[in-house]
């Protein structure tokens, strides 16, 4: 996958237990992983790797809000909750569509937006 010049080209996440966070985010979202060994593994997207999960001590988190897009955002919530997600802001309206905030297990903050 080729770098482009002032796009967003990787998102890490700290996560304080690897095989959790992978097991969550595989769950709630189908995703895929490269393991680089006990601490850390890559997201796997279709056109290569674009992000990654590290477990560490002490966790970083804050920072930007990473979102998502969802074509069913009613069904994306309810894998997110099935999962173990905590919503911390319920789906809402928004100019152009809605939107939901949760923290996955190790506490990340992250969103996931709609169309309808």
């Amino acid at each position: 996958m080729a770098s482009t010049h002032h796009e967003i080209d990787y998102v890490e996440l700290t996560v304080s237990d690897l095989v959790a966070a992978k097991k969550f985010y595989a769950a709630a979202f189908g995703w895929q992983f490269n393991d680089y060994g006990p601490e850390y593994a890559g997201i796997k997207g279709k056109r290569g790797e674009l992000g990654g999960l590290h477990q560490t001590s002490p966790l970083r988190l804050g920072g930007a809000l990473v979102i998502l897009f969802s074509s069913d955002l009613e069904k994306t919530l309810a894998a997110v909750k099935a999962a173990g997600g905590k919503i911390v802001r319920e789906p809402f309206a928004f100019p152009g569509g809605r939107r939901f905030q949760f923290k996955d297990p190790s506490g990340n903050e992250l969103g996931v937006w709609s169309e309808r």
